[in-house]
């Protein structure tokens, strides 16, 4: 089976995003140390990873844990019949 990631991100909503975490970026420089530094830098590179991973893939469910089709995965597969 040949899937294939279909991009549906464009460049503008990519620099949208990153342009709300720009203002982020700059607090940055208000933290009294290192380790809070770091802390919040790293946590803002992963909410805006997050944000553009979301929406390359897909809108994500209101449910996380929910399935698309159930049994998905197991379809076919059944070595005790």
């Amino acid at each position: 089976m040949d899937t294939q990631l279909i991009t549906t991100m464009t460049e503008d909503e990519y620099v949208a995003l990153a342009r709300q975490k720009y203002h982020d970026l700059q607090q940055l420089k208000h933290k009294l140390t290192f380790y809070d530094y770091e802390k919040a830098f790293d946590q803002i590179w992963k909410d805006l990873g997050r944000q553009v991973l979301e929406k390359n893939l897909s809108d994500v469910p209101a449910d996380r844990r929910e399935k698309k089709h159930q049994n998905h995965l197991r379809q076919g597969r059944h070595r005790y019949q």
